[in-house]
């Protein structure tokens, strides 16, 4: 099976040079841009990621570019901007090779999931989603990673497992790129919840019934919009829902926490350059839910707590007090 040889990485946050390691440690030529010109500079002049990634002695194989532009001749690009940001940088992505999305989110404006938004900015362009319980520090060190790579073109998603595969790091490939890209964006908001429980003192049993019952909101709203429900249990569902909301470097989770312990949003946010993407897919969430008419108890209380002023303490007995119902619904 024929992989991709030359990899461009759209994005030099954590992530992004990450997955640029990931490349250059499968044997891929790697070209990377990134939209601030220090950290390309820092990455072409001393290999390294000032910014994101000060410790970490980079490849001096990856190949930093100035100009977005110089990613038209890769043979594949990974766009791993934040995903608000997906339709204005996707638009700039020349060439005609296929664009696998490693961003997670919906879109806060439209309420398209992230391949939604790639359709309209690349018509006709082929398009893959890159999902998981993947920690970019952890993918760095080289520790085992397993994710999902989603894309209608079954052959396409071999190539790209091939082609991202390395000793410690496992791709599978599926078809349900709509399970995928919603699995990605649902548990950052739920990740937020969980914090908000750890913060709060709410205990291991509220931190396990938190997560068994966010993943029936995901997978309400994932079979509503036609994703299989064995994408949503498996690793870019499920799997990455265990991961942000109680690995300890989840941004979403650490979010949450600081609001269980009484800090304000802003307070959390100031002075912080990366983003925490559960804070803008919250109410696009609910959008789409509200849209199908389903219910997500969960993401409409961490919506209400993160933009609408809900007291946090009220919110919460507003849960507990919710009727009584069978499980399953």
């Amino acid at each position: 099976m024929a992989s991709f040889d030359h990899i461009g990485v759209v994005g030099g946050g954590a992530w992004g040079t990450a997955l640029a390691c990931l490349a250059r440690r499968a044997g891929r030529r790697v070209t990377l841009w990134s939209r601030d010109p220090a950290i390309s500079h820092a990455i072409a002049e001393s290999h390294v990621n000032p910014v994101y990634m000060p410790d970490i002695a980079l490849d001096d194989g990856i190949e930093a570019a100035s100009d977005i532009a110089a990613l038209a001749g890769c043979d594949i690009v990974l766009l791993v901007c934040p995903a608000q940001a997906v339709r204005t940088v996707s638009a700039k992505i020349g060439g005609t090779g296929p664009i696998v999305i490693c961003a997670k989110g919906i879109e806060a404006k439209t309420g398209l999931l992230m391949p939604e938004v790639l359709a309209e900015c690349q018509p006709g362009r082929a398009i893959a989603v890159l999902s998981g319980p993947s920690f970019a520090e952890e993918v760095v060190r080289g520790l085992p990673t397993a994710v999902s790579i989603a894309t209608a073109d079954h052959e396409l998603g071999r190539r790209l497992a091939a082609t991202l595969a390395a000793a410690a790091f496992r791709p599978y490939w599926t078809h349900d790129v709509l399970g995928v890209a919603l699995g990605g964006a649902v548990k950052n908001v739920l990740a937020i919840a969980a914090g908000i429980v750890e913060g709060r003192g709410l205990g291991t049993n509220a931190a396990a019934a938190l997560i068994t019952r966010g993943f029936a909101e995901m997978a309400r709203l994932g079979q509503a919009m036609g994703a299989e429900l064995e994408t949503l249990a498996g690793l870019s569902g499920l799997g990455d829902l265990v991961l942000t909301c109680y690995g300890p470097l989840s941004r979403n989770r650490s979010l949450g926490s600081a609001l269980g312990k009484g800090m304000t949003l802003a307070g959390y946010m100031e002075g912080r350059r990366q983003v925490v993407e559960g804070q803008a897919t919250a109410p696009a969430v609910l959008a789409r839910a509200a849209r199908l008419e389903i219910e997500m108890p969960i993401c409409t209380a961490v919506d209400a707590i993160l933009h609408r002023g809900a007291d946090l303490d009220q919110t919460i007995r507003g849960l507990l007090a919710r009727p009584l119902r069978r499980e399953g619904e």
